[in-house]
């Protein structure tokens, strides 16, 4: 597998923690399976991992939230961590644990691509698996720009493919053209379509450059659009010329959704999903 000539071929969906809904938590083997089946080309996975140190995939502090336990993931042994089950969107416990890495890998390997978030909290320990399951090609790692990041990357990790979270470029690209890692595109956030790394021209900057750019159509948080209002929301909502649409119109190479069936669907009904 080679991101650069999927990226070629087609515009790569990306679901953010798997596709969730109903009974089916984000972040679980579950989860995963669903995205795969309603045709993600990459999943969005957070990394984490227990006192014991296996590697495990659950949003850092969000015990609370998804468990409904007071506990903190990286205080748990393992056995703890395997006996904890996810709540559904009503809050109702469901059958479903939290996956660790290896699960996932062995689940993805030779299928889709994987994206890492959380990186960054375990880089050693992620691509000494990495590295284990063989899948250097289909591991996409992402984390905020760091000089220290940078050359941990450089040092110990230069065939990983990178991506840095960027809202302001500031040079960050070029220098990152010159540093001997495997820079391979920007996840860029924005909040207004003319800021820098918002603007087409940036995209067009990169493209020459051979680099990739991923948006966001996903929303954390309303009052912080992280694609400048062109997200699921109002794509799924009945507007999807203005989301999705607008985003592979702007020439993105990989877009973050929670939505991967219905973006795939409108994306390949008005011709934008493939490029060739």
């Amino acid at each position: 597998m080679n991101i650069f000539d999927s990226a070629r071929d087609r515009l790569l969906i990306v679901a953010h923690r798997g596709s969730s809904a109903g009974n089916i938590p984000c972040n679980t083997l579950a989860a995963y399976k669903a995205a795969l089946a309603q045709g993600a080309d990459m999943i969005e996975v957070d990394a984490n991992m227990s006192a014991d140190g296996t590697l495990y995939s659950f949003h850092p502090k969000m015990e609370s939230r998804h468990l409904g336990a007071d506990v903190s993931l990286p205080a748990l042994h393992d056995a703890e961590v395997q006996a904890l089950r996810y709540l559904n969107t009503d809050r109702v416990p469901t059958q479903f644990g939290i996956p660790t890495m290896e699960e996932i890998f062995a689940l993805c390997k030779g299928k889709c691509y994987v994206n890492i978030d959380k990186f960054w909290l375990y880089p050693r320990e992620l691509c000494g698996l990495i590295r284990r399951f063989g899948m250097e090609d289909q591991i996409v790692v992402k984390t905020s720009p760091s000089e220290q990041m940078f050359d941990l990357m450089e040092e110990f990790f230069p065939e990983i493919a990178y991506l840095p979270i960027i809202r302001k470029d500031g040079g960050l690209h070029d220098a990152l053209m010159h540093r001997r890692l495997n820079y391979v595109g920007a996840e860029v956030l924005f909040d207004r379509e003319d800021t820098e790394v918002g603007c087409e021209a940036y995209i067009d900057k990169l493209h020459r450059d051979g680099r990739l750019v991923w948006a966001n159509a996903i929303i954390y948080n309303y009052k912080t659009q992280l694609s400048a209002g062109h997200s699921d929301d109002i794509s799924a909502a009945g507007d999807p010329e203005n989301g999705w649409g607008w985003l592979a119109d702007r020439g993105y190479d990989l877009i973050q959704t929670d939505w991967p069936l219905m973006m795939r669907l409108y994306l390949e009904e008005t011709g934008r999903r493939f490029k060739k």
